[in-house]
């Protein structure tokens, strides 16, 4: 069915970086409407980040980030930018996280999502919805052990490469996940959904868990690269029970679902308004090359592999 846009529709668009959270509004012409930020550090200080993150005076390669400070930060930048829009005329919403970012929703997360309520703080209603309270982020290298076992079940860095697009990485999720499994593992069974950062932030607006997009699935080293599916392989050896704590995968630019009824009674968004699958703030444009390289011969492809494996990633 043909969907019409009102000629007076608007755009948000949402970056959650690592030290602010950012809301641009665009009209149809693609035009800057309104823009408002909030810094984490100035804004959200009871959370006493520095640069948006809690680094760990015992261990320097472990640095993370307050799940329920990026919940709050979006009640807060809705609050400052109400001011300046009408939200009833936005038709869709999408936006970009951090990538690389993990997110820990605690078993019965689900239910709490589906029946937010407008009269209360979101951060108030999530307090208890995450297994634990702190999300490893792209600047966290202190899972230089589980890169290395993943590496070797699968048949070392060049077999992973060829499977996920790229070597193990300590940012990147799925070296997180098997570290989280491993150290605490209490928590890693009670954790009912694993979302990404971008995946994390569309759940909110939904009010249920939101897909991983494709293209930010590809920096976890858990997707099969070529398939666009999990890869089978590398979940087993990563954590038992994972895809169903991953859920499905989502192509990219497709519609996530209807805004959560919090937002339209809260802010008065209209209940017709979308939320498409957020992505990563760098869609894997490496992954993307590998992708457009299929149908190069057999051994041109793996001397790519081999130069990539060795010299860039």
């Amino acid at each position: 069915m043909a969907y019409a846009l009102p000629d007076d529709a608007l755009f948000l668009g949402l970056d959650s970086s690592t030290q602010s959270l950012k809301a641009t509004i665009l009209d149809a012409n693609l035009s800057i409407v309104a823009s408002e930020q909030i810094n984490f550090d100035s804004e959200l200080p009871h959370y006493k980040t520095k640069d948006g993150v809690y680094r760990d005076s015992s261990d320097n390669s472990r640095i993370v980030s307050p799940t329920l400070m990026w919940v709050e930060a979006l009640d807060l930048l809705l609050e400052k930018l109400k001011s300046k829009v009408d939200f009833g005329r936005v038709a869709a919403i999408s936006g970009s996280g951090q990538q690389h970012g993990s997110v820990y929703w605690r078993k019965g997360s689900n239910a709490i999502l589906a029946s937010l309520n407008a009269k209360v703080p979101l951060v108030s209603q999530l307090a208890d919805a995450f297994s634990t309270k702190e999300s490893p982020i792209w600047m966290d290298s202190s899972t230089t052990v589980q890169c290395r076992e993943i590496e070797e079940a699968v048949g070392g860095a060049l077999e992973l490469s060829k499977l996920t697009g790229s070597r193990a990485y300590e940012r990147f999720t799925g070296p997180q996940i098997r570290k989280l499994f491993q150290t605490q593992e209490e928590i890693y069974h009670n954790t009912e959904r694993i979302s990404l950062v971008s995946s994390f932030m569309a759940s909110l607006l939904i009010g249920g868990y939101a897909s991983i997009d494709e293209t930010d699935a590809a920096g976890m080293n858990l997707i099969d690269i070529k398939e666009r599916i999990w890869s089978k392989v590398v979940l087993e050896v990563t954590a038992p029970g994972l895809e169903e704590k991953l859920g499905k995968l989502a192509p990219s630019h497709t519609v996530a679902g209807p805004i959560a009824p919090y937002f339209v009674d809260k802010f008065q968004f209209k209940s017709s308004c979308l939320v498409i699958h957020w992505s990563g703030d760098n869609p894997n444009s490496l992954a993307e090359l590998e992708l457009s390289l299929q149908d190069l011969n057999e051994k041109a492809y793996k001397l790519f592999l081999e130069f990539m494996t060795r010299y860039v990633i």
